[in-house]
């Protein structure tokens, strides 16, 4: 499979719910990853959740100050470095992470990290869910026994490498192109589509993202989030 094939796959198979509509979009919302087709800009997506809903785990605060401010901030940004060149509008983010070259050279790092502050974040919220918490289930399951030998010790594995992220960044369950899982990390706000992975699983280990419960603390935030990870859409994410 070519490079390109793979990233069409990607944006349309497992990383499907980061890039196509929420839940909680009601009929007619256009499609969060797409441009909005009468103002031909991307918009923040809904979360399929209340601010409050994954309490005690994650607090509400955090919840309304991390999308409302930091995330709506990275699609303003990305719609404002997109603005002179209206075509790539019609592109979905993750087309345009996936293969930056056809990023014009001077918006290429705006369109990076504020691209990638959107998908990222979409991915995060999305799987997560105040029914979350338990043990993978189905293929993705298998392969985390496979790969790791048990959930356990992806746990500890996963957990290691989000804590050992220095500075701001990313810490991702992703798979390769023949389906093989891996932990990886990323700074700033890159995304494994950028190096022709399926982001799986994400925890968003900037500090705005813990800081107000868990202060500097970051291994306890990690802790509270494995109960909320919502393991239907991972699987979903890993064999879509």
């Amino acid at each position: 499979m070519k490079r390109r094939d793979f990233i069409q796959a990607a944006v349309g198979g497992a990383g499907a719910i980061a890039f196509a509509p929420l839940a909680s979009c009601s009929p007619g919302d256009e499609d969060p990853i797409n441009r909005n087709k009468e103002q031909k800009m991307y918009a923040l997506t809904k979360l399929p959740y209340a601010f409050d809903a994954l309490e005690p785990h994650i607090d509400a605060r955090t919840m309304e100050i991390h999308h409302t401010k930091h995330h709506q901030s990275y699609v303003d940004k990305l719609n404002a470095a997109l603005e002179k060149y209206p075509k790539l509008h019609t592109l979905p983010i993750a087309e345009l992470l996936a293969d930056l070259d056809q990023v014009p050279e001077d918006v290429r790092t705006a369109v990076r990290n504020n691209g990638g502050g959107v998908v990222n974040h979409d991915l995060f919220f999305a799987t997560m869910s105040p029914d979350g918490g338990g043990r993978p289930v189905g293929k993705l399951a298998g392969a985390i026994d496979e790969t790791f030998g048990g959930f356990e010790q992806l746990q500890k594995k996963f957990a290691a490498a989000a804590v050992g992220v220095f500075g701001s960044g990313w810490a991702w369950l992703s798979a390769e192109k023949n389906g093989k899982l891996l932990i990886e990390t990323t700074p700033g706000h890159d995304t494994p589509l950028m190096f022709g992975r399926k982001p799986v699983l994400v925890v968003d280990v900037w500090e705005h993202a813990y800081y107000l419960k868990h202060q500097n603390r970051r291994p306890d935030s990690i802790a509270d989030w494995w109960n909320v990870v919502d393991w239907d859409k991972a699987e979903r994410n890993y064999t879509g």
